[in-house]
């Protein structure tokens, strides 16, 4: 069996619930090298960098011993994202860890060499990052999110604690390369569900108070927040705050908004995505090629439900839903 064969029957045992197996045992003698590139800051997403720091410890990297870790965080300035994509790839690394949409294709016209391992990122072959995900091609591989195929379940689930008729604000970046594709997935659902659609076009974190003026013009009676842009996650706090402030109940792509006082989520657990992207580090520290290594898919979606805030929003949940939630934050 030749290297490319044992690395792809490595990442099989991986999706079947493997830890990519012996992975301690593989690293052992090796240092890797890596990058981290993220829009945001760290105390709105460092609790998914020591993720993906546990998931190398499970492959037998610590930091300060046989790992070193190039952080590049750019606080939500969105320029500086492409130059620190180019700091890295002048680095020759290992690999880069990007985490979303925006820093993936950034790392990727920054370098055609430097592997890159997208951390969980909606359809990356129709945004044409990637080939396939069987072989994904050139320098990227990783996980992706699955945000677009789950965009159904998610209004349908919303839909049950509205009442109706509902007018429902959608959330979506100006500037991202898969909110207008969800937008029009999201408008024949809404039909059979019969609810109103508003389109909420937010471009910059400072336009949140401004888009729920707009939420407040459009009388609209609930907000839903796209998945998939790193804006809206960082700046979850205040959006959830904000939706709070206007009595708006709000559905949410990621728990995070949830476990800060949001009302329901449904998505991946990101925490789950990034610890498993410390796979692909192992394989491609050890010489496999990114575009070799399948992009796996999450095989779970969690449902997260903030009774809390529910009560505070007068909003009964159906039962039959409480029964399907993951977690209940009491």
């Amino acid at each position: 069996m030749n290297r490319r064969d044992t690395v792809l029957a490595l990442l099989a045992l991986g999706a079947a619930g493997g830890p990519l197996a012996a992975g301690a045992q593989q690293s052992k003698g090796k240092t890797a090298h890596i990058g981290i590139l993220v829009g945001g800051s760290i105390s709105q997403r460092g609790h998914l960098e020591q993720a993906l720091l546990e998931g190398l410890r499970d492959q037998g990297y610590v930091e300060g011993k046989n790992l070193v870790i190039e952080r590049r965080y750019a606080d939500g300035r969105n320029e500086r994202v492409p130059e620190y994509a180019r700091e890295l790839a002048a680095m020759k690394l290992d690999a880069v860890v990007t985490t979303c949409t925006p820093s993936t294709r950034a790392a990727r016209q920054a370098s055609a060499s430097t592997p890159i391992i997208m951390a969980a990122v909606a359809d990356p072959v129709g945004q044409r990052l990637i080939t396939s995900l069987a072989r994904p091609g050139a320098n990227i591989t990783g996980l992706s999110s699955q945000a677009e195929d789950i965009l159904p379940k998610m209004l349908e689930m919303f839909s049950g604690v509205l009442l109706k008729p509902a007018t429902v604000a959608v959330f979506a970046q100006e500037r991202s390369d898969v909110h207008p594709r969800m937008w029009l997935q999201l408008v024949p659902i809404a039909q059979t569900l019969k609810l109103r659609l508003v389109k909420i076009e937010v471009t910059y974190a400072a336009d949140l108070s401004v888009a729920f003026d707009m939420v407040l013009r459009e009388k609209a009676t609930a907000v839903f927040v796209l998945p998939d842009e790193p804006m809206f996650l960082s700046r979850r706090v205040r959006i959830v705050e904000l939706a709070a402030n206007h009595r708006l109940p709000a559905f949410y792509g990621a728990r995070e908004f949830v476990d800060d006082g949001g009302l329901m989520s449904y998505g991946e657990n990101l925490r789950a995505a990034y610890r498993k992207a410390a796979s692909y580090v192992n394989s491609l520290a050890r010489g496999a090629k990114a575009g070799d290594l399948p992009v796996e898919q999450p095989t779970k979606f969690e449902l997260v439900i903030n009774q809390n805030t529910a009560k505070a929003l007068g909003i009964t949940i159906p039962q039959s839903l409480l029964a399907r939630a993951d977690h209940v934050v009491q």
